[in-house]
Protein backbone atom coordinates (compact mmCIF):
# COMPACT_ATOMS: atom_id res chain seq x y z
CA UNK A 1 0.00 0.00 0.00
CA UNK A 2 2.67 2.38 0.97
CA UNK A 3 4.34 1.61 -2.55
CA UNK A 4 1.47 2.51 -4.62
CA UNK A 5 0.89 5.56 -2.30
CA UNK A 6 4.63 7.60 -3.12
CA UNK A 7 3.35 6.27 -6.79
CA UNK A 8 0.64 8.03 -7.03
CA UNK A 9 2.28 11.18 -5.13
CA UNK A 10 5.12 10.95 -7.56
CA UNK A 11 2.91 10.53 -10.73
CA UNK A 12 0.47 13.87 -8.87
CA UNK A 13 4.11 15.75 -8.46
CA UNK A 14 5.19 15.31 -12.26
CA UNK A 15 2.14 16.01 -13.56
CA UNK A 16 1.62 19.20 -11.94
CA UNK A 17 5.10 20.56 -12.55
CA UNK A 18 4.42 19.71 -16.61
CA UNK A 19 0.92 22.00 -16.14
CA UNK A 20 3.21 24.53 -14.67
CA UNK A 21 5.78 24.29 -17.14
CA UNK A 22 3.67 24.27 -19.71
CA UNK A 23 3.07 27.84 -21.30
CA UNK A 24 0.00 29.77 -21.69
CA UNK A 25 -1.33 32.17 -25.31
CA UNK A 26 -0.63 34.69 -22.78
CA UNK A 27 2.62 33.83 -21.94
CA UNK A 28 4.03 32.87 -24.71
CA UNK A 29 2.86 36.32 -26.60
CA UNK A 30 4.16 38.14 -23.49
CA UNK A 31 7.88 36.15 -23.97
CA UNK A 32 7.66 36.89 -27.75
CA UNK A 33 6.92 40.94 -27.17
CA UNK A 34 9.55 40.90 -24.46
CA UNK A 35 12.48 39.25 -26.69
CA UNK A 36 11.96 41.39 -30.00
CA UNK A 37 14.50 43.82 -30.80
CA UNK A 38 13.69 47.51 -31.11
CA UNK A 39 13.88 48.49 -34.44
CA UNK A 40 17.12 50.87 -35.03
CA UNK A 41 15.24 52.44 -38.70
CA UNK A 42 13.99 55.76 -38.43
CA UNK A 43 10.30 55.81 -38.49
CA UNK A 44 10.44 59.75 -39.17
CA UNK A 45 11.51 58.82 -42.97
CA UNK A 46 8.57 57.00 -43.71
CA UNK A 47 5.89 60.11 -42.89
CA UNK A 48 5.94 63.32 -45.66
CA UNK A 49 5.54 66.70 -45.10
CA UNK A 50 1.73 65.90 -44.89
CA UNK A 51 2.56 63.17 -42.04
CA UNK A 52 1.57 60.67 -44.24
CA UNK A 53 3.01 57.44 -44.71
CA UNK A 54 5.58 57.07 -47.78
CA UNK A 55 5.58 53.54 -47.71
CA UNK A 56 3.73 51.80 -50.24
CA UNK A 57 3.53 51.65 -54.16
CA UNK A 58 1.28 54.24 -54.29
CA UNK A 59 -1.60 55.42 -56.66
CA UNK A 60 -1.53 53.08 -59.99
CA UNK A 61 -2.97 55.83 -62.54
CA UNK A 62 -2.55 59.23 -62.33
CA UNK A 63 -5.23 61.30 -62.09
CA UNK A 64 -7.35 62.19 -65.27
CA UNK A 65 -6.86 65.56 -66.57
CA UNK A 66 -10.05 67.62 -66.31
CA UNK A 67 -10.37 70.21 -68.79
CA UNK A 68 -12.85 71.03 -72.32
CA UNK A 69 -10.70 69.05 -74.68
CA UNK A 70 -12.55 66.00 -76.37
CA UNK A 71 -10.76 62.81 -78.20
CA UNK A 72 -11.62 61.01 -81.15
CA UNK A 73 -10.04 57.89 -82.25
CA UNK A 74 -9.92 58.16 -86.22
CA UNK A 75 -8.18 54.58 -86.76
CA UNK A 76 -6.42 51.81 -85.45
CA UNK A 77 -4.34 49.16 -87.55
CA UNK A 78 -1.90 46.56 -86.51
CA UNK A 79 1.21 47.21 -87.68
CA UNK A 80 4.33 45.33 -88.70
CA UNK A 81 7.99 45.56 -88.37
CA UNK A 82 10.07 42.47 -90.14
CA UNK A 83 13.45 41.94 -87.57
CA UNK A 84 16.13 39.04 -87.89
CA UNK A 85 14.47 37.30 -85.16
CA UNK A 86 11.30 37.54 -86.62
CA UNK A 87 7.94 39.69 -87.14
CA UNK A 88 7.24 42.14 -84.21
CA UNK A 89 3.50 43.00 -84.42
CA UNK A 90 2.17 46.54 -82.52
CA UNK A 91 -0.79 48.35 -82.99
CA UNK A 92 -1.11 52.28 -84.37
CA UNK A 93 -3.39 54.79 -83.13
CA UNK A 94 -4.82 57.74 -84.95
CA UNK A 95 -6.52 60.80 -82.95
CA UNK A 96 -7.89 63.73 -83.22
CA UNK A 97 -8.62 66.15 -79.42
CA UNK A 98 -10.30 69.29 -79.84
CA UNK A 99 -12.79 71.61 -77.49
CA UNK A 100 -15.18 72.87 -79.98
CA UNK A 101 -14.17 76.23 -79.29
CA UNK A 102 -11.30 76.61 -82.22
CA UNK A 103 -8.66 74.68 -80.91
CA UNK A 104 -8.25 71.27 -82.39
CA UNK A 105 -4.95 68.71 -82.60
CA UNK A 106 -3.48 65.58 -84.61
CA UNK A 107 -1.54 62.75 -82.58
CA UNK A 108 -0.43 59.18 -83.50
CA UNK A 109 0.91 56.56 -81.16
CA UNK A 110 2.07 52.80 -81.51
CA UNK A 111 2.12 50.21 -78.52
CA UNK A 112 2.00 46.58 -78.29
CA UNK A 113 -1.49 47.09 -76.70
CA UNK A 114 -4.53 49.27 -78.12
CA UNK A 115 -5.25 50.95 -75.07
CA UNK A 116 -1.45 52.06 -74.81
CA UNK A 117 -1.61 53.43 -78.43
CA UNK A 118 -4.33 55.54 -77.68
CA UNK A 119 -3.18 57.21 -74.51
CA UNK A 120 0.25 58.21 -76.36
CA UNK A 121 -1.81 59.37 -79.95
CA UNK A 122 -4.14 61.53 -77.03
CA UNK A 123 -0.85 62.70 -75.53
CA UNK A 124 0.64 63.97 -78.32
CA UNK A 125 -2.53 65.42 -80.48
CA UNK A 126 -2.74 67.53 -77.07
CA UNK A 127 0.78 69.06 -77.93
CA UNK A 128 -0.06 69.95 -81.40
CA UNK A 129 -2.67 72.38 -80.92
CA UNK A 130 -3.56 74.51 -83.11
CA UNK A 131 -6.44 77.87 -83.71
CA UNK A 132 -8.70 78.08 -86.05
CA UNK A 133 -10.68 81.13 -87.42
CA UNK A 134 -14.36 80.95 -87.21
CA UNK A 135 -17.15 82.87 -88.52
CA UNK A 136 -20.50 82.44 -86.24
CA UNK A 137 -20.71 78.53 -86.99
CA UNK A 138 -18.95 78.03 -90.16
CA UNK A 139 -15.90 79.19 -92.09
CA UNK A 140 -14.72 82.40 -93.50
CA UNK A 141 -14.83 81.54 -97.44
CA UNK A 142 -13.90 78.65 -99.58
CA UNK A 143 -10.21 77.09 -99.14
CA UNK A 144 -8.15 73.95 -100.79
CA UNK A 145 -6.29 72.18 -97.74
CA UNK A 146 -3.41 70.33 -99.59
CA UNK A 147 -1.04 67.57 -97.72
CA UNK A 148 1.30 65.15 -99.35
CA UNK A 149 -1.67 63.40 -102.20
CA UNK A 150 -4.45 64.40 -99.63
CA UNK A 151 -6.28 67.02 -101.17
CA UNK A 152 -9.71 68.60 -99.11
CA UNK A 153 -12.17 71.09 -100.57
CA UNK A 154 -13.28 73.33 -97.64
CA UNK A 155 -16.62 75.27 -98.27
CA UNK A 156 -19.43 77.43 -95.77
CA UNK A 157 -22.63 76.82 -95.30
CA UNK A 158 -25.64 78.43 -94.40
CA UNK A 159 -26.61 78.00 -90.72
CA UNK A 160 -28.93 75.18 -90.22
CA UNK A 161 -27.21 73.36 -92.76
CA UNK A 162 -24.81 70.98 -90.80
CA UNK A 163 -21.82 69.23 -91.21
CA UNK A 164 -21.23 67.62 -94.82
CA UNK A 165 -18.13 65.89 -95.16
CA UNK A 166 -17.27 62.06 -94.03
CA UNK A 167 -14.26 59.63 -92.93
CA UNK A 168 -11.56 61.94 -91.10
CA UNK A 169 -12.42 64.97 -91.76
CA UNK A 170 -15.65 65.08 -90.21
CA UNK A 171 -13.82 64.21 -86.92
CA UNK A 172 -11.43 67.55 -87.00
CA UNK A 173 -14.51 69.59 -88.49
CA UNK A 174 -16.67 68.51 -85.33
CA UNK A 175 -13.59 68.97 -82.73
CA UNK A 176 -13.20 72.77 -84.21
CA UNK A 177 -16.17 73.91 -83.34
CA UNK A 178 -17.89 74.13 -86.63
CA UNK A 179 -21.36 73.59 -87.26
CA UNK A 180 -22.32 74.52 -90.89
CA UNK A 181 -19.60 73.59 -93.40
CA UNK A 182 -19.09 71.40 -96.79
CA UNK A 183 -16.02 69.36 -97.28
CA UNK A 184 -14.86 67.10 -99.91
CA UNK A 185 -11.72 65.08 -100.56
CA UNK A 186 -9.81 65.29 -103.92
CA UNK A 187 -7.52 63.23 -103.45
CA UNK A 188 -5.78 60.70 -101.32
CA UNK A 189 -8.35 58.51 -99.29
CA UNK A 190 -5.31 58.13 -96.29
CA UNK A 191 -6.77 58.93 -93.13
CA UNK A 192 -3.32 60.68 -92.17
CA UNK A 193 -3.12 62.85 -95.46
CA UNK A 194 -6.88 63.95 -94.88
CA UNK A 195 -6.89 65.07 -91.75
CA UNK A 196 -3.43 67.17 -92.29
CA UNK A 197 -5.04 68.81 -95.71
CA UNK A 198 -8.38 69.21 -93.55
CA UNK A 199 -6.13 71.51 -90.75
CA UNK A 200 -3.90 72.73 -93.45
CA UNK A 201 -7.31 74.34 -94.98
CA UNK A 202 -8.37 75.53 -91.64
CA UNK A 203 -5.48 77.02 -90.50
CA UNK A 204 -4.72 78.86 -93.58
CA UNK A 205 -8.51 80.80 -93.28
CA UNK A 206 -8.65 84.23 -92.98
CA UNK A 207 -10.86 87.05 -91.59
CA UNK A 208 -11.74 90.33 -92.62
CA UNK A 209 -9.39 91.88 -90.06
CA UNK A 210 -6.52 89.55 -90.74
CA UNK A 211 -6.46 90.39 -94.10
CA UNK A 212 -6.55 94.02 -93.46
CA UNK A 213 -3.41 94.00 -90.72
CA UNK A 214 -1.68 92.07 -93.54
CA UNK A 215 -2.48 94.46 -96.50
CA UNK A 216 -2.52 98.01 -93.98
CA UNK A 217 -0.92 97.48 -90.73
CA UNK A 218 -3.28 97.32 -88.00
CA UNK A 219 -6.12 99.66 -88.88
CA UNK A 220 -7.74 100.92 -86.05
CA UNK A 221 -11.87 100.35 -85.85
CA UNK A 222 -13.89 102.84 -86.96
CA UNK A 223 -16.48 104.66 -84.05
CA UNK A 224 -19.78 103.91 -85.48
CA UNK A 225 -22.54 106.89 -85.09
CA UNK A 226 -25.41 106.08 -82.49
CA UNK A 227 -28.76 105.48 -84.22
CA UNK A 228 -31.30 107.75 -83.34
CA UNK A 229 -34.23 105.98 -82.30
CA UNK A 230 -36.55 108.68 -81.77
CA UNK A 231 -36.99 111.52 -83.82
CA UNK A 232 -38.90 114.60 -82.62
CA UNK A 233 -42.14 115.47 -85.04
CA UNK A 234 -41.71 118.90 -86.42
CA UNK A 235 -44.70 121.32 -86.49
CA UNK A 236 -46.13 121.45 -90.28
CA UNK A 237 -46.67 125.11 -91.69
CA UNK A 238 -49.82 125.54 -93.64
CA UNK A 239 -49.64 128.62 -95.84
CA UNK A 240 -52.70 130.59 -96.08
CA UNK A 241 -54.55 130.99 -99.85
CA UNK A 242 -55.58 134.50 -100.60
Amino acid sequence: MTNEKNVNQVEAGTTAATEENKPTQAKKFERKFNNSKPSSRDKSKDQNKDGKDNRGRGPRRPAPIKDDFEEKVVTIRRVTKVTKGGRHFRFAAVVVVGNKKGQVGLGTGKANEVPDAIKKAIKEARKNLVTISLRGTTVPHDILGKFGAGTVLIKPAKQGTGIIAGGPSRAVIELAGIEDIYAKSLGSNNPINMIRATLNGLMNMQTITKVQELRFGRVKPTPVAPIKTHVKPQPIKIEETK
